[in-house]
């Protein structure tokens, strides 16, 4: 039986835009062996911030696979929904020590500049909740290490821009409650898909704004249909309701680059996930082909787009 270990705590935190596919998976299976490996806790975090693109009752069905696939949390979920205040806190924070600022600007007014915001090109509203709210940025570099794609680096005002923390129609945006939340649930070692590789060093930038600790990261491949796109709900990836899950788990064990030979057989998933603990490498955990390149050209963070929808 493996002891947990208080000093090292991972996360899986799916936006609930609807059922898990196996892309998701990937992503549950990887944020909880690596947990799991080093003696650690496993939490789970709904991120559902933006009602418009979560169907009702598609966080219940989430956590129900999740069971199903014998993924059990180490305490109680954490409901982003019910975190506004925080959220709030963190930013008059920032706007209080002028880090951060009102933007009215729109993505056709930041069209120039390909859509990198690097200054206000039309004046603030008045009432600050008409517009957005960003991080101010500078262009000094942002560098980790991750522990699979090696040594990434960016220059968030050249390549990003000023950081929307909560967005024009009022919601929060991804970048802010990730990390807040990532603090307030003590989590020390992110592992989740190379999708949000760029969106690490926004994190990072977030983190050191509000005086908070940066995690241990490491990015994981992604699943990928016959054409080589990323598997995703806005792509109509197919959900895996209903599949046995034991074939589910394997599946996933491969394509984290682990030695199929140390996939147990066993009659149920929890058995099968206790045993395969201990064979479990991060070093076999193969690099993503386009997650090593940081691609400049994606500001998910402006509007939360769905690229986002499927994150760890």
């Amino acid at each position: 039986m493996t002891l947990l270990s208080p000093g090292h705590v991972g996360r899986f935190a799916p936006s609930p835009t609807g059922p898990l596919h196996a892309g998701s998976l990937l992503a549950a299976l990887g944020s909880w062996m690596y947990a799991r490996r080093h003696g650690g806790r496993w939490l789970l975090r709904m991120e559902d911030l933006d009602p418009p693109r979560e169907p009702p009752g598609a966080a219940e069905n989430q956590l129900a696979t999740l069971a199903r696939l014998g993924l059990h949390a180490d305490g109680p979920v954490l409901w982003q929904s019910r975190r506004h205040a925080a959220y709030a806190e963190a930013l008059a924070r920032l706007q209080a020590e002028g880090l951060a600022f009102p933007c009215a600007c729109s993505r056709a007014d930041l069209a120039a500049t390909a859509g990198i915001h690097r200054g206000c090109v039309v004046p603030p509203p008045q009432d600050p909740r008409t517009g957005s709210v960003r991080l101010r940025v500078d262009d000094r570099p942002i560098a980790f290490d991750d522990e699979v794609h090696g040594r990434i680096v960016q220059r968030l005002a050249s390549s990003v821009g000023d950081v929307v923390l909560r967005r024009a129609d009022g919601l929060w945006a991804y970048q802010l409650a990730c990390v807040v939340d990532d603090a307030f649930q003590g989590v020390t070692h992110i592992v989740r898909g190379a999708d949000l590789l760029d969106s690490t060093p926004r994190q990072i930038a977030l983190q050191r704004a509000l005086g908070l600790p940066t995690p241990h990261y490491l990015h994981l491949p992604l699943r990928r249909d016959a054409r080589g796109r990323k598997l995703s709900k806005s792509e109509g990836a197919a959900a895996i309701d209903g599949q046995n899950p034991l074939e589910l788990l394997r599946a996933a064990w491969l394509a984290l680059g682990q030695d199929p030979a140390h996939w147990p057989g066993a009659a149920t998933p929890e058995a099968a996930l206790a045993a395969a603990v201990p064979a479990f490498d991060p070093s076999r955990i193969p690099p993503d082909p386009v997650g090593g390149a940081i691609d400049p050209a994606r500001h998910c963070d402006a509007q939360h787009s769905s690229e986002l929808a499927d994150k760890g």
